[in-house]
């Protein structure tokens, strides 16, 4: 991840050495909006793993209906990536921003007020919707708001995306649920309140544009992905990888302990593969010239990667499980980051949003797929470990393609080094 100018060949001239730098006070408050938002994304969506046993012994799922319950939000952050981009081609990012995060808001509390599956579903599907308007915005809003550091950028509203799963995930079994009486229903209105409030935050705080206009890059742009462009396969491949080995991993980790008789272990797995996230952000910035479109940290952390999962399957004791879930979280938030910049630093500013579609739009198809495979797997078998098998392939190919997509290089760069 690029968290420092490039000194070899500059990607985006024009941002990065056309526009000022903005006062500490602004930058910290700048950076401090992208992470806010950073949190509303993930906050309510990783709130349901957690209390998944409950939802399924309540609502009677099988293993498949639990890994659609995961996949569904998923579906629509790909179904929903190209027409958050026309949106933001509409009415800018900011607001496509703040439309996004009233709608996930409102649509998580209302999971709560499910009567059965069908109406779970719906819910789940209206909440995905509502991220996935945000997603293809923030990489052109971190552009936007900081063309001089966009990477600053990119790490703020990624921190905040890891905040916010690892509050949801790491405090609901102790503290959120014993507060509530532990109702699951409840537990999904907690989480909404907060993620509601930061919407007026962001449009209170946020910078003002004279009618959305000149300012806001994403108004009037191009928004179709460009499907025959290897860079959109590249970037959606590669954070697919990623996202659908800790999505499905959330998805079936509650289940697979039951299965093991483990099931107290549960809060403490939970914590250990969202907290372990947090570290990344810091090491990220302190090493920010040796992860610059490198490979390397793709063919060390994917074999780790694939390593915890088999810990999960030939090992599962509980000192085992707890580090293979740290190791999880660790693994897949250190590529995650830098996965997301890419787009940004790859692209022209018109066609962020549009880049940033198709890879979400590939990444989240594949983060569909994995996990009801997972789960079909385990119904179709009787046997839990088969689970992970998928997840095994993921961190196989987020190995590969991860080490593929740093060695892009854009149409300039190649008659420049020509």
């Amino acid at each position: 991840m690029q968290f420092a100018r490039s000194t070899v060949t500059p990607l985006m001239p024009s941002a990065g050495n056309s526009t000022a730098r903005p006062s500490l006070g602004r930058l910290l408050k700048l950076l401090l909006l992208l992470c806010l938002v950073g949190v509303a994304m993930r906050m309510t969506i990783l709130a349901i793993p957690p209390v998944i046993p409950l939802v399924h012994d309540e609502l009677h799922m099988s293993e498949t209906q639990v890994g659609l319950l995961v996949g569904l939000p998923l579906a629509l952050f790909a179904l929903a990536a190209v027409p958050g981009s026309l949106l933001i081609a509409k009415i800018g990012t900011s607001r496509s921003v703040v439309i996004g995060m009233v709608v996930a808001a409102i649509a998580s509390g209302t999971r709560g007020a499910a009567m059965d599956v069908s109406t779970l579903y719906a819910a789940s599907i209206a909440t995905g919707f509502g991220v996935a308007i945000i997603q293809p915005a923030m990489p052109a809003l971190a552009r936007e708001w900081l063309p001089g550091q966009i990477a600053l950028g990119t790490v703020a509203y990624a921190t905040g995306m890891l905040i916010g799963a690892t509050f949801s995930s790491a405090t609901t079994i102790p503290y959120v649920l014993p507060l509530l009486h532990g109702s699951w229903r409840l537990d999904m209105i907690f989480w909404a309140v907060p993620a509601l409030l930061i919407a007026p935050v962001f449009v209170l705080l946020g910078p003002k544009l004279d009618n959305r206009g000149a300012g806001d890059s994403g108004i009037g742009g191009r928004w179709w992905p460009d499907w025959k462009n290897p860079l959109t396969w590249l970037l959606g491949l590669t954070l697919g990888s990623n996202n659908s080995a800790f999505y499905a991993i959330n998805a079936f980790l509650g289940d697979y302990l039951s299965s093991l008789g483990k099931a107290d272990l549960l809060g403490s797995a939970f914590t250990w593969l969202n907290v372990t996230q947090l570290a990344t952000p810091v090491i990220l910035l302190l090493l920010a010239n040796r992860f610059e479109r490198r490979a390397w940290p793709f063919l060390l952390f994917g074999p780790i990667l694939l390593a915890s999962y088999l810990m999960f399957i030939i090992w599962p004791s509980p000192a085992s499980i707890l580090v293979a879930s740290g190791l999880v979280g660790f693994t897949t938030a250190i590529t995650f980051a830098p996965i997301l910049a890419l787009p940004a630093l790859l692209s022209a500013a018109g066609d962020v949003p549009r880049t940033s579609a198709g890879m979400f739009t590939i990444s989240y198809t594949c983060a569909i797929l994995v996990p009801t495979v997972s789960g079909a797997l385990w119904d179709s078998t009787g046997k839990p470990w088969t689970a992970f098998l998928p997840l095994c392939v993921c961190a196989v190919s987020l190995t590969l393609f991860g080490a593929v997509v740093v060695r892009h290089r854009l149409p300039s760069e190649r008659t420049l080094r020509g």
